[in-house]
């Protein structure tokens, strides 16, 4: 039940010619595996995250998730694969204000069949994050990391197989986004599911086994960016430099 991304493009066209967005993305991550993926704004981070959740279609290239390619479903089914098994945490947490915490989690379980278990294990998931005393309460009695907690859960509540994570500790402050970033680790490794996590934050990406980096629309292991850009200079140092023989002293004798 992996996640599978191979030669991902996307492109948006524009009056000048198409805009590269995505080149020529891989990717493969296995139940139970993590990966936070940095950069810097318009890098291509977020459309990233959008085509795996299937919100954005690619202009080429394959996502296959649990065996499947979601982007040959009709529309209808291709909702279904989304609320069934991927789940969302924004930087914003988009709960609604006239729902109380529980409902709020719940949310995602209306659409389609419901089992019957689903309120017990939204419970569960409430008290996983440390929410069992705040199931009645509105988002506005909450704070913003009680909030984040509340679109974790309601994430997770039909046991996904792919979490998805976009700026999740943006609005947070430091110590609150050092225990957001700890809880999306442990709640993740508690259901086995996979976790791509997009961010600037240096700090929340430290927390994470595997990190990669954006650049120019493609994915690179963490420093590949780094360790090309200090190749280029010293090439091009190199080119710059002088021949070694016209260092040389003059042979005795010459003019």
């Amino acid at each position: 039940m992996s996640l599978q991304v191979d030669h991902l493009c996307k492109h948006y066209p524009t009056r000048s010619g198409a805009l590269s967005v995505l080149r020529d993305v891989n990717l493969t991550l296995g139940p139970g595996e993590a990966l936070v993926v940095m950069g810097p704004s318009g890098s291509g981070k977020s459309t990233l995250l959008h085509i795996l959740g299937t919100l954005d279609t690619p202009t080429s290239g394959n996502v296959r998730l649990g065996g499947k390619d979601p982007f040959t479903l009709p529309e209808r089914e291709l909702a279904d694969f989304r609320n069934r098994h991927v789940g969302f945490v924004f930087q914003d947490h988009h709960l609604l204000p006239q729902c109380s915490v529980l409902e709020n989690v719940l949310i995602p379980t209306l659409a389609g069949s419901r089992d019957g278990q689903a309120e017990s294990w939204a419970r569960e998931l409430l008290q996983r994050v440390g929410l069992s005393d705040r199931l009645d309460h509105r988002p506005a009695e909450l704070s913003g990391g009680e909030r984040q907690r509340v679109a974790i859960a309601r994430a997770l509540i039909r046991r996904p197989l792919l979490l998805l994570a976009d700026e999740p500790t943006g609005n947070l402050d430091r110590r609150t986004a050092q225990g957001i970033g700890e809880l999306l680790l442990a709640v993740y490794r508690q259901t086995n599911s996979i976790l791509v996590v997009v961010t600037h934050s240096a700090e929340l990406a430290r927390q994470f086994p595997r990190r990669m980096e954006m650049a120019d629309g493609t994915l690179q292991p963490e420093g590949a960016r780094d360790e090309g850009r200090e190749t280029r200079d010293e090439e091009r140092i190199t080119s710059l430099a002088p021949p070694p023989s016209s260092l040389a002293p003059p042979e005795k004798g010459a003019p």
